[in-house]
């Protein structure tokens, strides 16, 4: 497995696909692993190179001790983009996938062709993180599962549970609490309001219907905050991918293969 030792922590990145094809950068929620995307990986590497990475404390990366900041795990994607010899890619993040993503555009443009920030905002309620941390320092992430697992998708999709819901539940329980802790941490503290203006990258933001996390009105204000930016929604909950893979794959293809004049070729067929 390809580890990269970085800033205290020892962290998990994967790619997969043809080197040819473009590099896609997927960074995933909070409390979730690489293989959150499977859904649509089969679908994203008919045109894309896919580097996905685990988060510090979730999946095979190592927790860092303390509190994190979106700043750090930017670094962290950065640094796996290094060792995985990725200079340049397109970006899609979900949940704090997403708000890493917008640091990630403001701070290092030169790395990024096109973004999809899904379900996402540039800031939330400290409220609801202050209290989640303190449950999941006194009880562990079981005391937070379910209510978790009810926001990340619709009622019917929960109801059904089929493998793609227990596949989640099962990473989500399975997280170290220290890296779910700092990744909290780092959104209860974020404030990216004024990154969004600086974003040159042409960008799609996604929001869901039935997002309770990150409702549809946080997902407008992303967009009309980011120059040009284009929007859709879809009539799901926080992790749409999950629930109607085909559409988002058809969504991040179209928006990153999208021509722009003065582009090279936007993917290699194979």
């Amino acid at each position: 497995m390809p580890f990269l030792e970085h800033d205290g922590a020892r962290l998990f990145w994967r790619l997969d696909g043809h080197p040819q094809r473009p590099p896609l950068v997927l960074l995933n929620s909070l409390g979730t692993d690489h293989t959150l995307w499977e859904p649509v990986m089969a679908g994203l590497m008919r045109r894309f190179l896919v580097l996905r990475l685990d988060k510090p404390g979730h999946g095979c990366s190592d927790a860092r001790p303390g509190e994190y900041d979106i700043a750090t795990l930017a670094g962290d994607v950065l640094a796996c983009m290094d060792a995985a010899g990725v200079a340049r890619a397109h970006l899609c993040g979900v949940s704090i996938g997403g708000m890493i993503g917008i640091r990630l555009a403001a701070h290092a443009p030169q790395r990024w062709q096109r973004l999809v920030l899904s379900n996402t905002s540039a800031r939330l309620a400290r409220e609801s993180f202050v209290e989640r941390i303190a449950r999941v320092r006194e009880a562990g992430i079981a005391a937070v599962a379910e209510q978790v697992l009810g926001r990340f998708f619709t009622a019917p999709f929960v109801q059904r549970a089929d493998e793609r819901y227990h596949n989640v539940r099962r990473t989500l329980l399975q997280v170290d609490p220290a890296g779910y802790v700092g990744c909290c941490a780092a959104i209860r503290d974020m404030d990216l309001q004024a990154l969004p203006a600086r974003i040159a990258a042409p960008t799609l933001v996604i929001t869901g219907d039935d997002d309770r996390s990150t409702p549809p009105a946080m997902g407008e204000a992303l967009a009309a905050a980011i120059p040009g930016a284009r929007h859709a929604t879809l009539p799901l909950a926080h992790l749409p991918h999950v629930e109607a893979p085909e559409r988002f794959v058809e969504l991040v293809t179209a928006h990153c293969l999208a021509a722009t004049p003065g582009d090279p070729p936007a993917s290699v067929e194979l």
